[in-house]
């Protein structure tokens, strides 16, 4: 567990790798979580991995079932047009609060991921662009100290179709540029430019996805 930052238990440092793991589909929906295994993946004992699963269930990325233990949750795609607008007023709530309060070490981590996110479209990795793109927006709205609105922000991810969307053609080249006009603006500290960007980022996503499961 050498990412284990100094600010989080093993637990928040399990459950950040399960969030990550879930969006990225590399535990697919309706996967059984197996923790011995999930252990074993990051050195560590069951323990915490048992107890973030906990968490995770209650934010919604994940069932319990007494028959086949924990599973990653489904997506309802009727209940998705809604989830995209709470995603847009949550996640600008956080944005304009993380605009002004990101560290030059921040944003230095969000070039370095700006170029992984790019370096992964250009090579047409969907998963690892998934990956970082929960991390790119993780950073920014932990920045923002606002804990309770991005808990509820994680329980709208856990509810959304990243996997899906990420599928559509050339939606991974879109979304690394849509990274790179939101991290100008960040640098700008333009806050106006931040917001905007992010809001066309998260509804031409869902858009395109719309659009395709229609035809």
């Amino acid at each position: 567990m050498e990412n284990l930052t100094k600010h989080q238990t093993k637990e928040e440092y399990v459950a950040d790798f399960l969030r990550e793991g879930i969006i990225s589909g590399q535990f697919p929906r309706g996967a059984k979580l197996k923790q011995a295994q999930i252990a074993e993946m990051i050195g560590t004992s069951i323990t915490p991995v048992r107890e973030a699963i906990k968490l995770l269930e209650a934010e919604g990325f994940v069932l319990g079932s007494s028959h086949r233990g924990a599973i990653v949750a489904p997506f309802d795609i009727n209940a998705t047009e809604e989830i995209t607008d709470l995603r847009v007023t949550l996640e600008c709530k956080l944005g304009l609060k993380a605009v002004s309060r990101l560290t030059p070490q921040d944003i230095d981590k969000l070039r370095t991921l700006q170029d992984q996110i790019e370096d992964a479209a250009a090579r047409g990795d969907r998963d690892a662009v998934r990956s970082i793109n929960y991390r790119f927006h993780e950073l920014i709205y932990i920045a923002a100290d606002l804990p309770q609105t991005l808990r509820f922000v994680r329980a709208l991810w856990a509810r959304y179709p990243f996997d899906l969307i990420n599928r559509l053609d050339q939606r991974i080249d879109r979304a690394s540029q849509e990274h790179r006009e939101m991290l100008s603006a960040i640098i700008a500290r333009d806050e106006a430019g931040f917001l905007q960007a992010l809001r066309t980022h998260i509804r031409s996503a869902w858009d395109e996805f719309k659009a395709s499961y229609s035809e």
